[in-house]
């Protein structure tokens, strides 16, 4: 009976579907990593990469690890597009397309070189783009004649055992842009570069497999051109506050839960490290605040808030630890390159609302009071121009004459308007040369921006470095001496007004104003920008 559904069978055409997923998004650190992940879930104990330019200026690429390798069906299963699964579900493989879409993101020949035994003969399989566009079929080169170079590779990392050989050839994207001279300094140094930010990655996503007192996955050495790449802990364990830690059980929808950790660490700030080795390891700055994705133990996702944050100053000492298996893979939305996850309704509330809210303010209060510290430090000889100049005018001013108790703290004030009266006033000593009328101190109570006083005998005003004011105008400024002594001639004037006009029954009305003009400015300035020392101040 017919069910009028006609079933047709309509195939890729090759060549179009293998240019398309070239441009998968593929960055080159991360297409690196896909294929480290074969080689680590081959059960290779030594991985080493090569990176390599010749006289021309022809890239060469190749990834060689001592793990299980492969006889000729395995290779042909690793060389198809949407290979068979994996018996091991754990496996940094994961949709059987790595290997083929991250090397020809950067290159129109991919060829694998393995073996599988002790003495068995090397098989080479081998895309290549020019060849399928012009074949116009799914076909792959199978051959046992073997690049020399690989060769040479594979028989140094795996000596006689098994192993593979990644290689890649006709490298055509791997520069951003077109070298005039394809072998000169130039590209020479970008090549370069892009060999140290490729350690610095691997380091970082396979933190736990390099360190090998590291328990929670096995060791494995990684090399890039001879020399062996250091495992790098985002979260400086021993050294920084784990402030936070939860496991968290999600429904599979299946019936089944799984779960997952998070842990919160706190940094230290800049100078806090047992050595300055230790502050540069690390590597503070706002760019590395945020949430860090492991799955399986390999790092999938770096220094992001998943869309709950902005990563704002304040919390460039805040790092998170968010670990899962591959239970989760489907719960989470793992995308090919396994670079990133989406989070359901729930648990995404969970992490912002509820689990992120402590550490958050915690790391913010530690920032901020590294920001005091720091303004306080770059406070000092920045307003002796504005001292010595109040310090000519003021007997032209002449707003009020003040005799003063230094052991009751009381003052005896005559001034134009009030006449004579006795008030309980703030009498500081001065504390630094050349700071008599304006000095700067490092907290004030309520945060208030400033406050009257007397200090040696003359009418003055504390700035405190600990506002935001203070941190994101002044700071900015404090080379140049018109802005500087502008802004603390305004706030001496309405310090000195409010010592010299006021009375006993208008004291407390001044105070008040002098607490809502500092909040209200805390307000005004609370989108500027940080100075740009404040990688300094916090990180």
């Amino acid at each position: 009976m017919s069910t009028g559904v006609e079933s047709i069978e309509l195939l890729p055409d090759p060549s179009r579907l293998m240019e398309g997923l070239r441009d998968t998004g593929y960055k080159f650190n991360t297409a690196i990593a896909d294929i480290v992940d074969n080689s680590i879930a081959a059960d290779a104990e030594l991985v080493e990469l090569t990176l390599e330019m010749d006289y021309r200026g022809n890239i060469v690429i190749a990834v060689a690890d001592n793990g299980v390798g492969m006889n000729r069906d395995g290779l042909l299963n690793a060389m198809k597009y949407g290979s068979d699964r994996r018996v091991n579900q754990a496996s940094l493989g994961k949709f059987g397309l790595g290997l083929k879409t991250a090397s020809t993101a950067f290159c129109k020949r991919l060829s694998v070189i393995s073996r599988d035994s002790v003495g068995a003969p090397l098989l080479c399989a081998t895309w290549d783009l020019d060849h399928v566009m012009k074949a116009d079929k799914w076909e792959l080169l199978l051959s046992e004649k073997i690049d020399p170079r690989a060769a040479a590779l594979l028989n140094r990392v795996a000596r006689t055992d098994s192993g593979t050989v990644v290689l890649w050839s006709e490298v055509d994207r791997f520069f951003p842009r077109e070298y005039q001279n394809k072998a000169g300094s130039a590209a020479q140094t970008a090549l370069k570069k892009a060999v140290n930010h490729l350690k610095e990655h691997l380091g970082m996503v396979y933190q736990r497999f390099l360190d090998p007192a590291d328990d929670r996955a096995k060791t494995v050495v990684i090399k890039v051109n001879g020399e062996a790449v250091e495992a790098w802990d985002p979260f400086r364990v021993g050294i920084s506050d784990l402030v936070a830690k939860d496991t968290v059980s999600t429904e599979l929808g299946n019936g089944k839960t799984a779960s997952f950790t998070v842990k919160a660490y706190i940094l230290p700030r800049s100078k806090e490290y047992p050595s300055s080795e230790d502050e540069v390891k690390a590597r503070l700055g706002n760019a590395g605040q945020g949430i860090y994705i492991y799955r399986e133990n390999r790092l999938i996702h770096e220094a992001d808030w998943l869309g709950m944050f902005t990563k704002e100053p304040h919390g460039s000492l805040l790092r998170v630890e968010f670990s899962f298996d591959h239970t989760l893979d489907e719960a989470f939305h793992i995308d090919i390159k396994k670079s990133q996850i989406i989070l359901n309704d729930t648990l995404w509330s969970f992490l912002k609302d509820e689990f992120l809210t402590a550490p958050r303010r915690q790391a913010d209060k530690l920032y901020r009071q590294g920001q005091r510290d720091a303004a306080f430090k770059k406070a000092e000889g920045s307003h002796i121009v504005s001292n010595r100049n109040i310090a000519a005018k003021e007997e032209d001013i002449n707003l009020a004459q003040v005799k003063i108790d230094p052991e009751t703290g009381e003052a005896e004030v005559t001034n134009r308007i009030s006449g004579s009266f006795r008030l309980k006033l703030n009498v500081t000593k001065q504390t630094n040369p050349g700071e008599v009328y304006v000095h700067p101190v490092d907290s004030l109570p309520d945060n208030a921006l400033y406050e009257p006083t007397f200090t040696n005998g003359h009418q003055s005003v504390k700035v405190n470095t600990g506002h935001p004011y203070y941190h994101k105008v002044y700071v900015p400024n404090l080379s140049r001496n018109v802005t500087i002594q502008g802004m603390d001639a305004l706030l001496w004037a309405l310090g000195a007004a409010e010592l010299s006009s006021t009375s006993p029954s208008t004291q407390k009305h001044f105070e008040e104003m002098r607490y809502e003009l500092s909040r209200i400015l805390r307000k005004l300035v609370e989108d500027l920008p940080d100075p740009e020392t404040s990688g300094d101040v916090a990180g």
